[in-house]
């Protein structure tokens, strides 16, 4: 059966929906110039797309986002970032291509002027054709409708042959169909089979990597190809009780010299944490975490050994968050994915820093309560658990582009569940798939390192004595589709991502 068999299948069960034909689904809508024909309903879904080539390109995205909801384009969906090869004229500066879903009570050419004036105040003029742009908004999808006139055509008549359009488009959908909105895009598809067989044909995920399409992180003013290899993230506690180090690293100066030694040993990422999150860890303030953290990031900051590298704080509380990034963190590592601080999604989406959304139930004094590790099947619920926490990171306007996952290593889980998950990180990733494929694509974190599991299956006690079983957890974790690994040990660690990374390599060539 081909996808849009499938999907009118899927139709029949949606309220409304489940006695009309095929050619129901959707309207035909034609006009002049002079007599445009408008969809007027309380609210339509759209798909627009963004690119951007001219200035600061990321700025242009995040500006023509707020614009958008503040002309009453209200997002709900971001697609990957893509760094994207021009098409057409050739001859000009790398693009960056995204796609949003949006709600909107504006009509297709009230849409359409408004996406026009957010292009002007951005500073687009005309020029030429496929030419540089700061910023260029087109209109892929409007509701379940056609739309043709003298100045807008929709679905956008040159989709199907454009991979920085499709891939951020697909994003948008999961590989289960959401709703019956989304049953009629795959049915105005330019192919009988829908969307997700156009990009097939166009190449799909085999064009990822290459240098007209990299899906890409962006920190800062960079763009990380978190794809190209795996990124060692060195930990660094300034707390007297966490687990493995507490109080060897409370001093500035002890700090610093660990940092310097972390980065002597190929470390990509330091994660600075001021409060343990252990079992049955005591909560402390916002005020005495940032008393702790502060002086050490400053002094972090200024080393010229940094230079290329990243820092990410370790934190569940937004005003932490907020003062770290400020004192210059890239990143924002969240064990508890919003859970713990009300104000944390709102928060990191201003920062408009990499968001790091760990799973965990409860918090560090209950995660490993009984009623917190009861699982039927861990990854499946972890990952359904985990999706709706960034889900709602999304919806209060962090994007998908900027989320990172973790699955909670060590966090509400027993042992056997640990293993599970290292075993079953796509797994993880497939479950996220059926309701967003560019959530499904956000780098993978892993955390085991000197984890309990390890204690026990290995019988040692002492934490620092896990250090080759944490080897083995990171392989095991990189093979299966990890893409940054938080480690103590970061010397062992490096030299087993690498390895990891030839035979990934070696695999892809050969296959």
């Amino acid at each position: 059966m081909n996808i849009v068999k499938q999907l009118l299948s899927i139709k029949s069960g949606f309220g409304g929906a489940k006695n009309h034909s095929r050619a129901s689904i959707f309207s035909l809508f034609h006009s002049s110039a002079a007599t445009p024909v408008e969809v007027h309903s309380p609210e339509q879904e759209v798909v627009i797309a963004l690119g951007s080539n001219v200035g600061d390109r990321l700025s242009n995205f995040n500006e023509a986002l707020k614009l958008m909801n503040n002309l009453g384009i209200h997002i709900t969906r971001h697609g990957c970032l893509y760094e994207t090869a021009p098409a057409y004229v050739t001859d000009q500066p790398r693009f960056l291509n995204s796609a949003v879903r949006a709600v909107t009570k504006l009509a297709p050419h009230e849409l359409l002027g408004a996406l026009k004036k957010i292009e002007r105040d951005l500073g687009r003029t005309a020029g030429i054709r496929y030419g540089p742009r700061p910023i260029d908004l087109d209109i892929l999808f409007y509701g379940k409708y056609r739309v043709h006139s003298e100045i807008l055509t929709v679905p956008h008549e040159k989709i199907w042959e454009r991979p920085f359009v499709m891939a951020p488009l697909i994003d948008l959908l999961g590989s289960d169909v959401d709703n019956d909105t989304v049953v009629c895009w795959h049915s105005l598809a330019a192919n009988s089979d829908g969307l997700f067989k156009l990009w097939e044909n166009l190449g799909g995920e085999s064009l990822m990597g290459k240098e007209e399409l990299i899906r890409v992180l962006p920190i800062g003013k960079s763009f990380l190809n978190w794809a190209e290899r795996t990124y060692v993230m060195g930990i660094l506690n300034l707390t007297p009780d966490s687990f493995s180090d507490g109080g060897k690293f409370q001093s500035v100066e002890a700090a610093v010299s660990q940092v310097r030694s972390m980065i002597s040993e190929g470390t990509d990422i330091v994660d600075i944490g001021a409060q343990s999150t252990r079992p049955m860890a005591s909560r402390i303030s916002p005020q005495e975490e940032l008393d702790r953290l502060i002086p050490v990031l400053e002094a972090v900051v200024k080393m010229p050994e940094m230079e290329g590298k990243f820092i990410s704080v370790d934190t569940f509380y937004a005003e932490v968050a907020s003062e770290a990034v400020r004192k210059g963190a890239h990143f924002v590592n969240d064990v508890s994915a919003g859970q713990l601080d009300p104000s944390m999604y709102k928060v990191v989406a201003d920062l408009e820093v990499p968001y790091i959304a760990m799973h965990m139930r409860g918090n560090p004094c209950t995660m490993q309560n009984n009623e917190n590790l009861q699982y039927g099947d861990v990854c499946k619920e972890a990952a359904s658990e985990l999706y709706s926490q960034v889900r709602d990171a999304e919806l209060s306007g962090v994007p998908a582009w900027r989320i990172i996952i973790d699955p909670g290593i060590g966090f509400a889980k027993r042992t056997e569940h640990d293993l599970d998950i290292l075993t079953g990180l796509p797994t993880i990733r497939t479950e996220i798939a059926k309701r967003s494929l560019a959530l499904s694509h956000a780098p993978m974190l892993i955390g085991p390192s000197r984890k309990k599991f390890l204690g026990e299956i290995c019988t040692r006690r002492d934490a620092i004595e896990r250090d080759p079983a944490t080897i083995a957890s990171v392989t095991a974790g990189v093979l299966g589709g990890a893409n940054i690994v938080r480690v103590h040990n970061v010397k062992d660690n490096v030299d087993a991502v690498r390895l990891c990374d030839a035979m990934l390599k070696r695999r892809r060539s050969i296959a």
